[in-house]
């Protein structure tokens, strides 16, 4: 096993981008060649930090809270399914393939399988995905994220990018008219949320 592998053995394969690195690979990849900090991880925090420590050789240091903070306990994303569109972008946002759904249908979040990278929040239209305590999920999910969770997802990711690589259509110039053909789909389904909205309103 050579250095990177090593070193991405010990990170928690959230694949959350914290460290500003595209995935735990990446960040691995970086501190082998010294452009990185083992201190960059916040989902890892201190226990991260201190194998790396011991790996390289070199003095553990505090979490960088540039990278943000050491989470208390674990989180899933949790999907208001009554609110969502089926937009599709979370599923699209999501390293792990943990969020299940298809086009104009709702979606649903394999709660398990969520590392809370909480990368399938920002492209969310509507607003409808929160994070939540484990222990608060409306499903059996383990308290902790183990070591056991960090396998699977780093089997999870790769196999996500391997089918992205795959499916990547080639670059090329859209006419203006045809840039991002799903807009007017989300635009109807926004209007149909907040015609449904001032229905209820009324109705009260």
């Amino acid at each position: 096993m050579d250095l990177v592998e090593q070193i991405d053995a010990l990170l928690p394969q959230t694949q959350c981008q914290r460290c500003t690195y595209n995935g735990c690979k990446p960040y691995a990849e970086a501190i082998a060649q010294g452009q990185a900090a083992i201190n960059q991880c916040p989902p890892g925090g201190s226990k991260t930090i201190a194998a790396l420590a011991r790996l390289l050789q070199c003095p553990p240091l505090p979490l960088d809270p540039t990278f943000g903070e050491e989470p208390q306990t674990r989180t899933v994303a949790v999907i208001d399914e009554s609110t969502c569109i089926g937009c599709t972008l979370c599923i699209q946002a999501c390293p792990l393939d943990a969020i299940i759904g298809a086009a104009k249908l709702m979606h649903t979040v394999l709660l398990e399988d969520c590392s809370g990278c909480e990368l399938c929040l920002p492209p969310c239209p509507v607003d409808c995905i929160s994070m939540v305590p484990a222990a608060e999920a409306p499903g059996p999910v383990q308290a902790d994220w183990s070591q056991a969770h960090a396998d699977r997802s780093r089997q999870r990711y790769a196999v996500h990018q391997q089918r992205h690589q795959q499916t990547e259509p080639r670059p090329r110039r859209l006419p203006d008219s045809d840039i991002d053909p799903r807009k007017a789909l989300i635009d109807a389904a926004l209007a149909r949320v907040k015609q449904r909205k001032s229905l209820q309103a009324t109705s009260r």
